[in-house]
């Protein structure tokens, strides 16, 4: 259900990484419809302090953000909602089935949510909460990994996700799109994770060792 691989992350001399948190900071990688936001939830009840770079993602993307209007002059007017935001869905279908332009729209998104994400992480530190989790799909390809205490890598069947991805409403074809879009991040992935997470199994026994692991962590902490 779970394998942990402890690795050397980047820590400073306080013990955190190197953003210098005064709490854990645990990045969530993985595949689409694998189940990290489910396990983000769980944490969330543990009284992690959860970040969603997909969110802050969407944020950056809303009607008169600077992100916007670059990825309109870059990708075109078609792309922009009649509210002024981004239509993702019609641009992920676009960079989904073009590696070249998803690398293009990466390297314009990623510089904008990093502000996000280290502005979100610094002011969930000063709450103190029990850790920080960062669900973030780019954590590993986007450098952050140094900034985190620990890696769980959220995968389960290739069956399984696509029955997951259909039954949020994604249409099959678009789902097996977005699956072999990611499957070459997976070496990545693992090589990068200290504990994999994996999510076949019943709810139950799934957050049973998410709250170990968990736990663990937390016995970790530098305070």
């Amino acid at each position: 259900m779970s394998r942990s691989v402890g690795r050397g992350l980047g820590r400073t001399r306080s013990g955190r990484g190197v953003l210098g948190t005064s709490v854990p900071v645990l990045g969530l990688i993985g595949p689409i419809g694998c189940g990290k936001s489910t396990v983000a939830g769980w944490l969330a009840q543990e009284g992690a302090a959860v970040l969603d770079a997909d969110e802050l993602t969407r944020r950056a993307m809303e009607p008169g953000a600077p992100l916007t209007d670059t990825i309109v002059a870059r990708f075109g007017a078609e792309f922009r909602r009649p509210d002024g935001g981004i239509d993702r869905a019609a641009l992920g279908r676009l960079v989904f089935s073009d590696p070249g332009r998803l690398a293009e729209l990466e390297s314009i998104v990623h510089p904008a949510v990093e502000r996000l994400e280290r502005d979100a992480i610094r002011a969930a530190d000063i709450r103190r909460p029990p850790a920080i989790v960062l669900e973030a799909i780019k954590l590993v390809e986007a450098g952050h990994a140094t900034w985190c205490d620990e890696i769980w890598l959220v995968t389960c069947d290739p069956r399984t996700q696509l029955e997951r991805l259909v039954g949020r409403g994604m249409a099959l074809e678009d789902a097996r799109q977005r699956v072999a879009a990611q499957s070459g991040s997976m070496p990545l992935w693992r090589s990068a994770a200290t504990r994999t997470i994996r999510t076949d199994g019943s709810p139950d026994e799934v957050r049973a060792v998410v709250e170990r692991a968990f736990a663990e962590l937390r016995g970790t902490a530098v305070l």
